[in-house]
């Protein structure tokens, strides 16, 4: 079962009981589904649940063996030019769980990067994961100094739209709000193969996306 998680709702139990979570929600409809993988709270997109029991141990291999393919869209600060770069750093995570390059005692991390489209301060970004650690996308691209809008907690800003339309002016006593409140990272898609049947899913982008994408077309264009 594939489902396109909203932004700002996790996908597991995050010790807060009075809390909704995506897995909650799903056993609300379904008892025995259980989720394949997680993305981050603030990450939008596609994500896999099974089932059953077997389902779920099959497709955890696939995950394990690297035989799913997992496909991100992040909207990252700068104009960079990326042909299939490869970054290959390895990433640990301290006891607050913020990740970082660790060459000593870091976890093998390996993606690759795509740019999409470049407008004049933001580039559109397809990000490939080959592994899974925590924050890795963000992590990476903030190594190759690229970090995602609104992505604080590793170096992005949030996006604001006097930043790049010219002649913007605010009302009186208005206070600018940023053009997304959270890390711009989409997961647009997710392919593997299970028992001979080829899968493909997609997740088209959620509103907020949508609308950055729509002003930087309109204002930030090269």
């Amino acid at each position: 079962m594939a489902l396109n998680k909203p932004a700002h709702i996790s996908t597991l139990d995050e010790r807060d009981t009075e809390k909704n979570y995506l897995l909650k929600i799903a056993k609300g409809y379904l008892p025995e589904v259980q989720a394949c993988h997680r993305l981050d709270k603030e990450t939008s997109g596609v994500i896999i649940f099974s089932k059953n029991n077997k389902v779920y141990r099959d497709i955890s291999i696939l995950f394990e063996k690297r035989k799913v393919t997992k496909t991100y869209h992040a909207i990252s600060e700068g104009c960079h030019n990326f042909n299939n770069i490869e970054i290959n750093k390895p990433i640990s995570i301290n006891s607050k769980g913020f990740s970082k390059i660790d060459y000593h005692g870091g976890k093998d991390s390996l993606s690759y990067f795509n740019t999409l489209k470049i407008y004049k301060h933001y580039s559109l970004i397809e990000c490939k994961p080959v592994t899974g650690r925590l924050h890795q996308i963000r992590v990476h691209l903030k190594s190759a100094n690229a970090p995602i809008a609104g992505d604080v907690m590793y170096g992005g800003k949030l996006p604001m739209l006097s930043s790049f339309k010219r002649k913007y002016n605010l009302a009186k006593y208005e206070e600018e709000k940023p053009i997304i409140n959270r890390v711009s990272l989409h997961a647009y898609s997710i392919s593997f193969e299970l028992y001979g049947k080829k899968y493909f899913f997609r997740a088209e982008y959620p509103k907020d996306i949508r609308a950055f994408l729509t002003l930087l077309e309109k204002y930030d264009k090269m």
